[in-house]
């Protein structure tokens, strides 16, 4: 069976663990190979190279945009790059090796920085267009870094294994993403060799204009797609389990075990994603089913997303949230059988870019919860503006999540769980499609409300 296997950053990081877990496992001689590896960067490295994904905090891309001196930033990160892979060698990376080729990319991306500085210091071109080039170069640094030290380190342990770099780096060719993934992978006999390929794929389109820090999930989807692959992997630090062990304890959860596609896009819509939403289709649409599985529990099967799964029994197969949302409320006495009043609210979310998580309605009132950020502000603001009555609001969004929960008694297990415990229901939606019951609570009471969900409905 030919699979394409995504390894994220934090069990990267782990490479001993992805090496004999994984790549080697307990496979015997011939068994190690119809499998494509696509890797993520080692964890905190595209933090290094372009911002922190969770404070912010700037690295070399920032250094790039404010004119300072980014090659110096740069020079410290590839140092960093040298001391993992100091930590790699025990393991079979060839040291003296690895550290030539990651000085020789950071070299040839600091001249191709160098000449987009030029060209943006000339004022003849778009300064945003400048600014996502050196964006897109700086983040396959960290993907090439990982992927060819795997590369290495798989041969190294007597498995021939094919360095699959897709990010471009030496050609000129004007390829689009799937164009240069198809070149790339032509011809390859999947029977008789692994490949390691890069998270980051270069092409016209540029894939960070619209997944920016999920490039790898759109490379590790559109390789699976292009070599008609007979499953999708994922590798993560945790199964995708019932609740976050975190909260209601690893002993009061389990793996889900099978889901659908539906529920995954359930799941990335409140932020906990077993994979991209836009990642997800063209394998949704290709029949190839996802796997995500746990890097350190390799015996474990996992959970399989497949487009036509529906649980045999009625049950809630996940419960799960987030307590970063912002519950905007609109009330007008006009509103009122006003036709294409909520057609006026969406023009200020279009122009903010801001989509709705929950949208609840009653004859004067429109609800809509969304995720909390800087820009969610600036709209409420302007709703205030020009509106009647606008009230914001910071909330959790708690949601239990099944296949099969379109059947008497899940709703009224579900408040009576929340009610038990004394929280009440700031507002509530569900579709007629009934895959996702979604509750808005206090920010206060998520993890309690995570709890007993889980607890009534779960276990």
């Amino acid at each position: 069976m030919l699979t394409v296997e995504k390894i994220g950053g934090t069990s990267m990081s782990q490479f001993q663990d992805v090496l004999y877990n994984i790549v080697i496992g307990k496979r015997k001689e011939g068994e190690f190979y119809n499998r494509v590896f696509v890797v993520s960067a080692y964890n905190n490295v595209t933090n290094w190279l372009l911002e922190h994904k969770k404070t912010g905090e700037p690295g070399v891309y920032q250094k790039f945009l404010n004119g300072e001196d980014y090659k110096a930033n740069l020079d410290e990160v590839c140092q960093k790059l040298i001391v993992i892979n100091q930590g790699l060698e025990t393991i079979g990376l060839q040291l003296s090796e690895a550290n030539e080729f990651i000085r020789n990319r950071v070299e040839q991306a600091k001249t191709m920085l160098s000449s987009l500085s030029k060209v943006l210091a000339s004022g003849y071109v778009n300064a945003h267009d400048i600014h996502l080039a050196a964006r897109e170069i700086l983040a396959s640094i960290g993907e090439a870094h990982s992927a060819w030290n795997s590369t290495n380190i798989i041969n190294n342990n007597g498995i021939h294994a094919k360095f699959v770099d897709l990010c471009g780096f030496d050609d000129n060719e004007a390829l689009t993403i799937d164009e240069r993934i198809s070149k790339e992978f032509s011809g390859i006999d999947f029977e008789n060799i692994i490949c390691v390929a890069t998270g980051y794929t270069k092409g016209t389109e540029g894939i960070m204009r619209v997944f920016d820090r999920g490039y790898s999930e759109v490379t590790f989807s559109k390789v699976a797609v292009d070599i008609k692959a007979d499953e999708a992997v994922i590798h993560k630090e945790y199964h995708l389990s019932s609740a976050d062990p975190n909260i209601v304890g690893i002993e009061n959860c389990v793996p889900v075990g099978l889901t659908n596609y539906i529920i995954a896009d359930q799941l990335a819509d409140i932020g906990m994603e077993a994979i991209h939403p836009k990642a997800a289709k063209p394998l949704e649409l290709s029949g190839i089913n996802i796997r995500i599985k746990n890097t350190f529990e390799p015996d474990h099967i996992g959970t399989l997303i497949s487009k036509n799964y529906v649980s045999p029994d009625a049950r809630v197969e996940i419960v799960s949230g987030s307590k970063k949302m912002l519950a905007i409320e609109i009330h007008d006495p006009l509103m009122v059988s006003e036709v294409g009043y909520d057609a006026r609210i969406m023009d200020y979310f279009q122009k903010y870019n801001i989509s709705y998580v929950l949208k609840s309605t009653n004859a004067n009132s429109i609800t809509m919860v969304i995720w909390e950020s800087k820009t969610a502000e600036k709209l409420l603001e302007e709703l205030k503006h020009n509106f009647y009555q606008v009230t914001g609001v910071p909330v959790a969004l708690v949601c239990a999540m099944g296949t099969n929960i379109a059947t008497p008694g899940f709703l009224y297990r579900a408040a009576k769980a929340l009610y038990e415990n004394d929280i009440n229901i700031e507002c509530y939606a569900q579709s007629i499609m009934q895959v996702n019951m979604q509750f808005v609570v206090k920010r206060e009471h998520y993890e309690k409300s995570i709890i007993a969900l889980n607890q009534a409905l779960c276990n």
